[in-house]
């Protein structure tokens, strides 16, 4: 009577089944809910154009929360109508507020439709916000007061109160929307985001 080669717990070396297969890191499902590259930057493209036709309603919304500088005329020269106005600060912070809100918001809803993250989505976020961010000055100067004070003074008359151009005079602001959105994004991320899968210990070594 002989002793069997091998333990009676252990198959064979030449086994086909052996070595067992080992459980990885993270699961198959998990890799196959994750986008592939050409999708994520599709959606990427998809995140900037959306944020940055946002900048619309921006613009329109600054032109009519804005505050207004009123000018008078004498015929010769043109003056503040009230010397203590302060519609230009008025004006910047007004167009401050809305980009902050509106980066919030487009980080919130962003975040809703893609909580996997992603560099793609984070860079059209942040684009899509500052471009969002110039288009909405360009549309509150375009469709507010006219920019030619002289002509428009002449044409109202003398003596005839008018609005000033609305003007942006901080730039600075227009960073308000991108750096509000990757605030809340990256907030949002932290909170609620998807937690990496916590590696399997009982795995035989």
């Amino acid at each position: 009577m002989t002793a069997p080669l091998t333990p009676p717990h252990r198959p064979s070396p030449h086994d086909p089944a052996w070595p067992p297969p080992y459980p990885s890191a993270s699961s198959s499902s998990d890799a196959d809910d994750a986008p592939d590259v050409a999708t994520e930057v599709r959606q990427g493209a998809v995140v900037l154009l959306a944020v940055m036709l946002a900048g619309i309603a921006l613009g329109l919304l600054w032109l009519w929360l804005a505050p207004r500088i009123p000018l008078v005329s004498d015929g010769k020269a043109v003056f503040l109508k009230a010397t203590e106005g302060e519609g230009a600060v008025g004006a910047d912070g007004t167009y401050t507020l809305l980009a902050l809100g509106f980066g919030a918001l487009s980080a919130a809803v962003v975040f809703w439709f893609h909580r996997h993250g992603g560099i793609a989505i984070v860079v059209g976020l942040a684009l899509g916000g500052l471009l969002g961010s110039l288009l909405g000055w360009g549309v509150g100067t375009l469709l507010g007061p006219a920019h030619d004070v002289a002509e428009h003074a002449r044409a109202v008359g003398a003596g005839v109160t008018f609005d000033a151009p609305l003007e942006l005079k901080a730039h600075g602001a227009v960073l308000a929307w991108p750096v509000a959105a990757m605030l809340v994004h990256l907030a949002l991320t932290g909170l609620f985001g998807p937690r990496d899968p916590e590696p399997d210990w009982d795995a035989p070594a």
